[in-house]
């Protein structure tokens, strides 16, 4: 009979992290099973789930080796490993009809590799610039009889749009930034007319499609990967001197906006890599697009002799302006140099949530999302009746604080590590999307004093620290945020490992990975 799809999985991780799952081997359980899994971690985010069974270690077969050869395989592995696993009722299935595991798979019976979560091609949706060349765009669109979508057919090597990302048979979902998918072949034809020297493009290809569908996703900007785009915003951290930062905040009557001017030679502005006329999108992460110069000017004042800028040179303005919803998306930065100053909540439309978790065995009940290339978090995948969901979460949430600490410009891996020292607990501050978006257009900072009620004893207060702070408290040897599965009972056996978290009395091997 067909040998069972397995799934071929790379991990990396950096050094002295793991790969964030338990490896085990349990009383009445057959194979070397994986545990644990640590939210966010790299197991997790590849798609490994608790009870898979390790087939193969960089290609050696390991179904029939001792628990402490195939944990000293992974470990002397480096900072990758590939591993071949199968789900645990495939891996039973198979054990019952007698499947011998060691034969080589044909490659009809393997599942695509993934990296770290990432399929090849990536699994995201991505955002192409395409500014219209003398010979047009570079690409066609093709629609076939059956099959819903406009596709991407006849992209010219080395033309616009192969240079912005671009591929073959890549669906179209948006362009600049207005979903087409319901569109007919000669509507988004005249769409792209319509749009004149410039494209933005969100697309998906084969792959990704195939996930979004599988899990009912609908892509979006959300979704998107960013490192196809030519130009980037700029971030100026400066220290001021005695005579100043160096540069002029000037007006241009023909331009909405406030721009940078007069750049001092050798000024802070300038080793900041400021330049002239280069437009001013927040100060120390507040947008200031609604405000007065001299409320600008104050704003840049208020941090004493620190001040951090982000900055557009003309091309990238242009270019994100292709893309209303992602500009809020890309520039509500917050850097969180000192508590910023709160409205009255009675002047506030949207407010934020602040919800507080309960860990269960199966966890706090919730994937926690983020965008290549972009800072923020968003809560994804809230479990019906988990921890989560009965604390308030909702999908899209966006996540400003971690018990306390504003996270809004930290990485993935830091807010992680936050949530993992939580313990038991964890208090969240959230926004819905559209509350996040409106509350950064107004200039107004998300703190829970826009709640309009004094926190309770058991919430933290607000922690406000710079990121080289925060990362000088958080610890790698955290415990996983996701407790290990306790389905079954176990006699008494000694675990392998002194970081393990299975008791004395379970009939275990563990080996945290």
């Amino acid at each position: 009979m067909a040998g069972p799809k397995l799934r071929i999985i790379t991990l990396t991780k950096r050094e002295g992290q793991g790969y964030g799952f338990y490896l085990r081997v349990e009383h009445g359980e057959d194979g070397h099973l994986i545990r644990a899994l640590e939210m966010g971690g790299a197991a997790e985010l590849a798609g490994l789930k608790d009870g898979d069974r390790i087939i193969r270690v960089n290609g050696t077969f390991v179904d029939r080796m001792e628990h402490s050869q195939v944990a000293d395989l992974v470990r002397k592995s480096g900072m990758s490993v590939t591993l071949h696993v199968l789900g645990e009722e495939a891996y039973k299935t198979a054990k019952a009809n007698g499947v011998n595991l060691a034969e080589p798979q044909s490659q009809s019976g393997q599942i695509q590799p993934t990296m770290n979560g990432v399929s090849a091609p990536a699994a995201k949706a991505k955002l192409c610039y395409l500014p219209k060349a003398s010979s047009g765009f570079g690409f066609s669109l093709k629609s076939t009889k059956g099959t819903q979508g406009i596709f991407m057919t006849d992209v010219v090597s080395g033309g616009t749009a192969d240079q912005a990302g671009v591929k073959l048979n890549d669906r179209i979902v948006e362009i600049n930034s207005e979903n087409v998918e319901n569109l007919s072949h000669d509507q988004i034809v005249q769409k792209v007319k319509a749009a004149g020297d410039k494209l933005m493009l969100l697309l998906v290809d084969e792959d990704t499609d195939k996930f979004f569908k599988s899990k009912g996703i609908q892509p979006s900007m959300s979704h998107a990967t960013v490192r196809h785009l030519p130009h980037k915003p700029r971030i100026a951290d400066m220290t001021k001197r005695s005579d100043g930062y160096g540069f002029v905040l000037k007006e241009d009557p023909k331009h909405a906006g406030h721009y940078i001017g007069e750049i001092d030679k050798g000024s802070p502005a300038e080793r900041a890599g400021l330049k002239n006329m280069d437009r001013l999108v927040a100060v120390n992460g507040q947008e200031i697009d609604n405000c007065r110069h001299e409320q600008v000017v104050e704003k840049i004042s208020q941090q004493g002799n620190k001040c951090s800028l982000l900055v557009l040179d003309a091309e990238t303005e242009k270019m994100y302006k292709l893309v209303s919803s992602f500009h809020s998306l890309k520039f509500t930065l917050v850097y969180s140099l000192s508590p910023p100053t709160v409205p009255a909540p009675a002047d506030v439309d949207h407010k934020p949530k602040l919800c507080r978790l309960e860990k269960t065995a199966a966890g706090f009940g919730f994937h926690l999302n983020g965008i290549q290339g972009v800072n923020g978090q968003y809560v994804k995948e809230v479990v019906k009746g988990g921890a989560a969901d009965r604390a308030g979460l909702e999908d899209d949430d966006i996540v400003v604080e971690v018990n306390g600490v504003n996270v809004e410009m930290s990485t993935h891996e830091e807010v992680v590590n936050l949530i993992r020292k939580s313990g038991d607990t964890l208090v969240l501050l959230v926004a819905e999307r559209t509350a996040y978006d409106r509350l950064k257009a107004q200039g107004i900072a998300i703190t829970p004093q826009l709640l309009n009620k004094e926190p309770s004893a058991d919430v933290p207060a607000p922690a406000y620290a710079q990121d080289d702070e925060r990362k000088d408290t958080e610890s790698d040897n955290e415990r996983p945020a996701t407790p290990p599965a306790q389905t079954r009972s176990r006699s008494s056996s000694s675990s392998s490992s002194s970081s393990s978290s299975s008791s004395a009395s379970d009939a275990s091997e563990d080996e945290k990975l």
